[in-house]
């Protein structure tokens, strides 16, 4: 029975997805339009004669790439990076997963939705700046003028069936990779995913997309939750009662994919689904530039670590 749940579910879902694709290619559009004009093309590490940053030297890295005279000022050791003037990738994945097709009464667009036009817009501006931009496991990089309608096609017409996490997949030491989705499958899952993704030494950053009930869980009396996914149900009598709780939990969740973010020099952001698209566009552009040093940001969240939810991706029913 709750395989035959999970399958229409699924249908529901994919056919949901079909039915919004137009709607937030236009939206997708109509962002990157607005944030285009006063953006900067990027700078990126590689080959290049420029200096572009210092960064923390990495396990495995050939000893002679340190910079000893920045790493004497400090506890840490460095590596001075070059600019790299060439087109690279951006691998862009987008979670299209059950528990992403959620939107509280707070809020009028989904998690899936909100992830997808920031996909599509990051996407445009990238290949505006001459980069190319391909989805694990979907679609192969591309430089197309069309990217946003090619994404759009690969995602709807993939074979694949959407996961929590972004599949295995070996990016090149020169890629880059934005990963969007709410991540909240169980930590140590989190953490391996990250480890696979980023060993070859690509820069990355994870964006954890939640709802606003997901971070203040506004709920109060016998509340039944649905994991989305397995269709697994957890009723609790008195919700308010677990409030603290639940918010320790989450902090510490959130707490653990940002540590690894950060050992592995990949930024974490966290974005409510009640604050603009256009924000969270800003944010991660101005980080892939280099435009912050501080590994991790909330964007559109009422301070760090605050709220959420937990390996349960539940829902009020």
């Amino acid at each position: 029975m709750d395989a035959d749940i999970a399958v229409r579910g699924a249908a529901q879902d994919a056919a949901g997805l079909i039915a919004a694709m137009p709607r937030l290619v236009l939206e997708a559009r109509k962002i990157a339009a607005s944030v285009y004009h006063g953006l900067h093309g990027r700078r990126r590490a590689g080959t290049g004669e420029n200096f572009w940053q210092y960064r923390r030297f990495m396990d495995g890295e050939p000893s002679a790439r340190v910079d000893w005279r920045r790493s004497a000022r400090d506890d840490h050791l460095y590596v001075r990076e070059r600019e790299w003037e060439a087109a690279h990738t951006v691998w862009i994945w987008p979670d299209l997963s059950a528990s992403m097709v959620y939107a509280s009464p707070l809020v009028w667009e989904t998690k899936r939705d909100r992830a997808l036009v920031v996909a599509f817009a990051l996407a445009e501006l990238l290949v505006k700046g001459g980069e190319r931009v391909g989805i694990p496991g979907i679609m192969r990089p591309s430089a197309s003028r069309r990217i946003v309608e090619k994404m759009a096609e690969a995602l709807v017409h993939s074979h694949r069936l959407p996961e929590s996490l972004p599949p295995n997949f070996s990016p090149s030491p020169l890629a880059e990779v934005v990963l969007l989705g709410d991540f909240w499958s169980p930590a140590s899952e989190v953490v391996a995913s990250l480890a696979a993704t980023s060993a070859s030494g690509c820069h990355g950053h994870v964006v954890q997309v939640c709802d606003p009930a997901e971070e203040t869980f506004p709920f109060s009396g016998r509340i039944e939750f649905r994991e989305p996914e397995s269709g697994s149900v957890f009723t609790v009598g008195r919700a308010e009662t677990v409030r603290e709780d639940y918010i320790a939990r989450v902090a510490r969740h959130r707490d653990t994919i940002r540590f690894e973010a950060e050992r592995r020099t990949w930024s974490f952001i966290v974005h409510r689904t009640d604050r603009p698209a256009s924000e969270l566009l800003l944010a991660l552009h101005a980080r892939m530039s280099g435009g912050h040093h501080t590994p991790s940001i909330e964007a559109g969240s009422d301070k760090a670590g605050s709220g959420g939810t937990t390996g349960n991706r539940g829902r009020a029913a």
